[in-house]
C-alpha cells in the first residue's frame, strides 16, 4: 500500500516525530453543550460559552498533543488562532445532531461545510463518525455505507486523509435507550468487530480507524487477559490500517487499560476527549479552577498516557500493511509535476 502525496502529508502531521498519534478531541458538541445549558436554565447553550471552553482546551492541552481535532461550529471560530502552528488539525465533519430512524440513526454532513472547505483551510486530515449497527436493517447500513463512501472519494479528490469513528449505539428494539454520546450499554463484542469489517474495503477509502473498546470499557482489566485481548488483536487484524482509540467517555484508568491492550494489538495511539478533560468541566463555570484543572490533572494524565504510547504504541507508518519499506510515496521523478491532478 502506498500513500500520495498530501494523504502521506497530513498523516504526518497529525502524528508525533515518531509517528504515534496523542491526538485529543475538542470537537464534542452535546457533551459540552448539554451540561453548559443546564447550567443557565435554558435550551441551547450560549454560544461564547461553549467556544471559550474549547478555546481553554486548546491551550491547556496542546502541549501534550500531536494533534487536535476541532468542529467549525465552536471551536475553530473561537480557538483556531490559539493553536500551534506546529500542531496536526484534524476537523470534525459530521453533525452531531444525527438522525434516529425506526431502522436505526443515519449520519450526515454538518450543513454549509464539506471536505473542500476542510482543505482549503489547511486542515491535516477529515474525521468523520458514523452510527453503525451490523443487525441493523439492510436499508439502513447501506445508507451509512454509502454516507461514508461518499466523504472517503471526496477525501481521495481532495488528498487529505479520512479519519473514521464508528460507534455501535442501541437500536430501538434495544433496553438502555440513549442518544448520549457513551459507550453503549450491553453492547456486543461482535457488533463492534462486524462493525470494523463492514468498513475496512478500499472502496470508503479510510486511511485511519478511530475505535471503540470491542469490550466494555468496565469489564477491560488492568493487566492482561487473554479473552480481551484476544478481542482487540481481531479489531485489529479486521481494521488493516492504522489505528487508534477513543475513549467514549470512560473513566481515566479504564481508558488507559484500553490503551495497553490496543497497544499490545498494534494501535498507533488515541484519540480522546472526555476522559482528559470532563473531571475539570465538571467545574464549569469556576473557569479559574477548570484551568488549573486542565494544566495540572489533565496534563498530567496525558503524560502518563504518553508514556505508554512512546513505550507500547505502533508507528502507524511502520504498520503492516504499508509491507517491509513503511508508509512511503513513490513517484519520485520528474514526471509528478504532470502527473498529479488538480481539483478541477
Amino acid at each position: 500500500m502506498q500513500l500520495s502525496a498530501g494523504k502521506l502529508w497530513g498523516m504526518r502531521r497529525m502524528a508525533d516525530d515518531r509517528g504515534l498519534f496523542k491526538m485529543t478531541a475538542v470537537d464534542q458538541r452535546p457533551p459540552i453543550k448539554g451540561p453548559i445549558a443546564k447550567h443557565h436554565g435554558v435550551a441551547e447553550a450560549p454560544w461564547e460559552e461553549v467556544a471559550a471552553f474549547k478555546t481553554l482546551l486548546i491551550e491547556a492541552l496542546q502541549g501534550q498533543s500531536s494533534a487536535m481535532l476541532l468542529d467549525p461550529h465552536f471551536a475553530i471560530p473561537k480557538g483556531i488562532g490559539k493553536l500551534s502552528p506546529t500542531k496536526g488539525l484534524i476537523v470534525t465533519l459530521e453533525d452531531s445532531v444525527f438522525e434516529e430512524t425506526p431502522e436505526g440513526r443515519l449520519s450526515s454532513e454538518i450543513d454549509d461545510w464539506s471536505v473542500a472547505k476542510i482543505k482549503r483551510m489547511g486542515g491535516d486530515a477529515v474525521k468523520v463518525l458514523a452510527w453503525y449497527r451490523p443487525d441493523a436493517p439492510k436499508h439502513n447500513r447501506q445508507k451509512q455505507k454509502d454516507f461514508t463512501k461518499r466523504i472517503g472519494e471526496a477525501c481521495a479528490r481532495y488528498d487529505i486523509p479520512f479519519l473514521f469513528e464508528l460507534l455501535v449505539y442501541p437500536l430501538k428494539s434495544d433496553a438502555h435507550q440513549t442518544t448520549d454520546y457513551v459507550e453503549m450499554t450491553g453492547k456486543r463484542t461482535d457488533h463492534v468487530l462486524q462493525s470494523v469489517a463492514d468498513f475496512a474495503a478500499p472502496e470508503f477509502g479510510i486511511d485511519v480507524f478511530k475505535l471503540e473498546s470491542p469490550v466494555a470499557a468496565k469489564d477491560v482489566p488492568e493487566g492482561g487477559d487473554a479473552d480481551v485481548q484476544a478481542a482487540f488483536d481481531e479489531m485489529g487484524r479486521l481494521a488493516g490500517r492504522p489505528w487508534v482509540m477513543l475513549s467514549a467517555g470512560a473513566g481515566k484508568a479504564e481508558f488507559r487499560n484500553i490503551l495497553a491492550h490496543a497497544y499490545r494489538a498494534g494501535a498507533s495511539g488515541y484519540l480522546a476527549g472526555r476522559a482528559i478533560w470532563l473531571e475539570p468541566f465538571g467545574l464549569y463555570p469556576d473557569w479559574d479552577a477548570m484551568r488549573q484543572g486542565l494544566e495540572t490533572g489533565s496534563v498530567d494524565y496525558m503524560r502518563d498516557l504518553n508514556a505508554l504510547t512512546d513505550k507500547s504504541a505502533t508507528p502507524w507508518d511502520k504498520h503492516p500493511v504499508f509491507g517491509p519499506e513503511g508508509a512511503r510515496f513513490s513517484p519520485a521523478d520528474q514526471s509528478f509535476r504532470h502527473s498529479y491532478s488538480d481539483f478541477g
